[in-house]
């Protein structure tokens, strides 16, 4: 990773949380409801058609319900008010059964686009160069994001509930606009009885009524604003007050922890104190100055405002009807329509403010998801080679992690070539560069200076998906899944039977196959089946060396291969060995020099660089050799 990339990875942490201006929100905001238009266009579709049918009830029986009262209070004609009563119950049974169709829709496509919104931040890291993964301003910036979203949702989500409640308030609008307009052209009659009330027939005076009440609806707007500004603030507060409700919700639940958890009472005496020495959540703590005393009081004044809107509107059609400008049933239609009308005005602002406000955290989310990638992907096709005669040379590579200490380096002028089909074991102590080596060949981290070579040619001119399939690779802290045993080795739901068993049995796991109650098919651990089976770490360790062998690559690595194994199980897989590597270029890094002797080369590595190389007899000979010493110092332990 490069000084760019490194500096592009800073800035989704530390410049996200700047405010964003409005044209900046609606821009991010827009794209987030993209990512999810691409995923099920659907969605769309089904929350625009409910919301419609939402507006559109409540409308149709303001309507239906002002001509009956009309009639009502009018000439009380039988048939008329049978028609209107029969098409009320008509329309009403008509749009509520296709309300409930609707939301039956939208309820089935929010189930499946909400899960969605949990893949944006896996999917990107799939896609990221592993330096960038490896690096810890990633795993800070994607555990910021999705601390955020569990604390309040803020970012994707929001995007969604967003257009989820703004699309009801259009249709509010619109159908509240359609509905009373006719308040506005429908004058008082210029009787004796109205009186000053004929004053109310000026348009300025419509005109003033719709202005006071957008004056409201901004004041209520600009008060909820200034209310929202305070979730950047409570972010902080809130996140880590998540990540301390989620690690002692779930401490003593863990069972790796139950052990010391009992034997040293964490719990009580450590965990226990520490949460209630940092309770985020408390009223005098910061999180509750700013939530009750600054936070609440604004959005309260704001939904204050938004109330009044009823009482002006109540008051500009009342004044209308008692002068004659129309009658009781009209009354209904105008406050209903009026009432709906500028609630789904105020909700509309209002999610305007929502998308200022989540702004900050969307940008977070697009700087951390518009990371580039900066390792050259190759273009060259590997050979594909039936014989696996594929030859790899270090020339002298020298590799420093991203963000190290100048002068500091992991590897320096690494010189080795492999021999095809051999058997290289790599040695040295804590820190010497072993691992390194390994994440370099496989092409995890390209070098920082020198060529590593594969058949004269630099691996850097391969396609990168080509490459990486040349090496199966056991690390030294693998993982499986908890999935069918047959389908961790072959590391595919669609797999070749008789090759996992054979792998298995190659990995030394013959008797334990016979003893599982599925056979192939038993579901290792118990997270996602209750049948599941625990395996040891040994047992672990041999299905990662199957799953490896399962891969058939040409080069085979082990990261500490044996390091859970009892003595009597590495020394069976040592004797093993050449059975399990065949014909391939095997690595082998181990502390363990006893393990080193049937391997046909060792790479003594010591900070960063290899010292020595040769055979086992070969080094132990070298009285001043590090090897020598490494090996002197495990061997008394085994003398008398």
């Amino acid at each position: 990773m490069n000084a760019d990339t490194q500096t592009a990875t800073k800035e989704y942490t530390d410049e996200a949380s700047k405010p964003t201006t409005l044209r900046e929100a609606w821009r991010l905001n827009l794209r987030a409801l993209g990512l999810y238009w691409r995923y099920r266009p659907g969605w769309f579709a089904a929350i625009t058609i409910s919301a419609l049918f939402d507006a559109a009830f409540p409308y149709a029986t303001i309507w239906l319900s002002a001509r009956l009262i009309d009639e009502l209070a009018g000439a009380r004609d039988l048939d008329r008010l049978r028609m209107w009563v029969l098409l009320t119950l008509a329309v009403g049974l008509a749009l509520g059964l296709a309300s409930a169709a609707a939301k039956h829709w939208a309820n089935a496509e929010n189930g499946v686009i909400e899960p969605a919104g949990y893949q944006t931040i896996p999917d990107k890291l799939l896609t990221m160069d592993y330096p960038l993964v490896d690096d810890a301003h990633t795993s800070d910036a994607t555990a910021r994001i999705q601390q955020t979203d569990h604390f309040t949702g803020r970012g994707q989500r929001t995007a969604l509930w967003i257009y989820q409640t703004s699309m009801p308030a259009v249709f509010r609008v619109f159908g509240g606009i359609g509905l009373s307009v006719t308040l506005f052209t429908t004058p008082v009659p210029d009787s004796a009885g109205a009186g000053w009330l004929t004053a109310l027939n000026s348009p300025w005076l419509g005109a003033v009524a719709i202005g006071l009440i957008v004056a409201i609806v901004l004041a209520s707007t600009l008060l909820a604003e200034r209310g929202e500004r305070y979730w950047d603030v409570l972010d902080k507060e809130g996140r880590f007050g998540n990540r301390v409700f989620r690690f002692f919700s779930y401490l003593y639940q863990d069972a790796k922890r139950a052990l010391d958890l009992r034997i040293y009472r964490q719990y009580e005496e450590v965990a226990l104190p520490f949460q209630k020495a940092n309770e985020p959540w408390d009223l005098n703590g910061p999180f509750g100055r700013v939530l009750y005393r600054r936070m609440a009081p604004l959005l309260g004044a704001g939904a204050a405002c938004a109330s009044l809107i009823t009482g002006v509107a109540y008051t500009y059609v009342c004044l209308k009807a008692l002068g004659g400008a129309f009658g009781v049933g009209a009354v209904t239609q105008y406050v209903g329509a009026i009432t709906t009308m500028f609630a789904g005005v105020s909700k509309l602002f209002e999610m305007g403010v929502q998308v200022k406000a989540n702004g900050p955290f969307l940008r977070r989310l697009f700087d951390f998801l518009d990371t580039p990638n900066t390792m050259y992907q190759g273009s060259l096709t590997t050979e594909k080679r039936t014989d696996r005669q594929y030859d790899v040379e270090f020339r002298d590579v020298s590799f420093r992690y991203p963000g190290a200490p100048t002068g500091t380096w992991a590897l320096r002028h690494v010189n080795l070539r492999f021999r095809i089909g051999g058997r290289l074991a790599v040695v040295g102590e804590n820190g010497s560069g072993k691992t390194t080596f390994i994440k370099l060949l496989a092409r995890l981290y390209d070098p920082t200076e020198g060529r590593i070579l594969l058949n004269g040619i630099d691996i850097r001119k391969y396609r990168y998906d080509e490459y990486m399939r040349l090496f199966s690779v056991v690390f030294q802290d693998f993982r499986l899944l908890a999935l069918p045993l047959d389908q961790n080795v072959a590391a595919s739901a669609h797999y070749d039977p008789a090759l996992v068993r054979d792998c298995l049995e190659r990995a030394d796991l013959a008797d334990r196959i016979t003893d599982l109650p599925e056979g192939l098919n038993t579901p290792l651990y118990r997270e996602l089946d209750e049948h599941g089976v625990d395996v040891s770490g040994g047992e672990a360790q041999k299905i990662a060396i199957a799953r490896a062998l399962y891969r058939d690559a040409p080069f085979i690595v082990l990261d500490e291969p044996t390091a859970a194994l009892d003595p009597v199980a590495e020394a069976a897989i040592y004797a093993r060995f050449d059975r399990i590597a065949t014909d391939r270029t095997a690595v082998y890094i181990s502390h363990r020099l006893s393990s080193c002797r049937f391997c046909d080369e060792i790479a003594v590595f010591d900070r960063g660089r290899i010292v020595q190389t040769g055979t086992h007899d070969e080094l132990v000979r070298e009285t001043a050799g590090k090897y020598r010493q490494l090996w002197q110092a495990q061997a008394q332990y085994y003398r008398k």
